[in-house]
C-alpha cells in the first residue's frame, strides 16, 4: 500500500474534500487565520467528518516543504491510479484528447499544465521519465486539485510512445515556432496529442521528427513565446472548440 501524502492549499485539499473525503487521515489548520475562506473551508472538513489538528505556520510549513500551504495542509492515503496509458486509451469512448510534454521540469510548470489539462477535459498527460517534473506537493498546489484528478504518464521512451499512439491512429500535431501553418488552420477534432516542448529550447529533435505536422501559435505581439501551460491552455481550448 502506498505512504500517505501531503497536499497543501486551499484548491488541493478542497478538491480531496470533494472527491475522496474518505481518503484524508487529518487536515492540519492555522487557528490564526480566521477569515471566511478558512471558516467555509473547516465546515466543508467537519461535514465531511474529517479530523482536524490545529498547527501553526511553521508547523505547516515543515509539514509541506513550502511556505506557500495558505494555513491548510491534509495527510491523505493515496488514491488508486489508472497505470497503463494502454488501459486509460481503451476505455475511452470518445477521440482521445492528450497533452505530452517534452522537457518540462519546473513543477510549476507541471502543475499549472495539468489544472488546464483537467480544465479542457484532455484525457492524460504524457512525459518522458528522464527529461520531467514527477509529482509532487508543488506540482498538486499549483495544480489546484487537477493533480489528484488528472492521469500523468511518464514514460521510458516518448519517442516511441507517440508512435504507439499513432499505430491508435492518434494524430500527433507538435508545436514550432517555424511551422508552416498555425494551430486554427489543422483540425483537432479527431484523435488527438498535442506536444510541447520546454519554452525556449521546444521539443527535442526526435519529439519533432516524430510529429505527423507541426503548427504555431500566432504572436501578435513583441514576445516570441508563450509560457508552456498557457501555450498548453491555447491548444487544449482550440481543441475543445472544435470539437464543440
Amino acid at each position: 500500500m502506498s505512504s500517505p501524502k501531503v497536499l497543501y492549499g486551499f484548491h488541493a485539499v478542497g478538491v480531496r474534500l470533494k472527491t475522496a473525503p474518505k481518503s484524508i487521515i487529518e487536515i492540519y489548520f492555522e487557528p490564526t487565520r480566521r477569515d471566511a475562506r478558512m471558516r467555509q473551508f473547516l465546515e466543508r472538513a467537519t461535514e465531511a467528518g474529517a479530523r482536524l489538528i490545529e498547527a501553526d505556520g511553521l508547523r505547516l510549513s515543515k509539514l509541506c516543504g513550502s511556505h506557500g500551504h495558505q494555513g491548510v495542509a491534509a495527510r491523505v492515503e493515496a488514491l488508486p491510479q489508472i497505470t497503463s496509458l494502454d488501459d486509460l486509451l481503451d476505455s475511452l469512448t470518445e477521440p482521445p484528447l492528450l497533452l505530452v510534454l517534452d522537457g518540462i521540469t519546473d513543477p510549476h510548470n507541471l502543475g499549472a499544465c495539468l489544472r488546464v489539462a483537467d480544465g479542457a477535459g484532455a484525457h492524460a498527460v504524457i512525459a518522458p521519465k528522464d527529461h520531467a517534473a514527477g509529482i509532487n506537493a508543488t506540482v498538486a498546489k499549483v495544480a489546484s486539485g487537477a493533480a489528484e484528478t488528472m492521469p500523468y504518464f511518464m514514460v521510458t521512451n516518448l519517442a516511441r510512445t507517440l508512435n504507439e499512439l499513432k499505430e491508435r491512429s492518434i494524430w500527433i500535431t507538435g508545436t514550432s515556432d517555424d511551422a508552416p501553418q498555425t494551430l486554427y488552420q489543422v483540425d483537432l477534432k479527431g484523435p488527438t496529442a498535442l506536444v510541447l516542448g520546454a519554452e525556449g529550447d521546444g521539443m527535442r529533435q526526435l519529439t519533432r521528427k516524430t510529429c505527423d505536422q507541426l503548427v504555431s501559435i500566432p504572436m501578435k505581439g513583441a514576445v516570441e513565446s508563450l509560457n508552456v501551460s498557457v501555450a498548453s491552455g491555447v491548444c487544449l481550448y482550440e481543441a475543445l472548440r472544435q470539437r464543440g
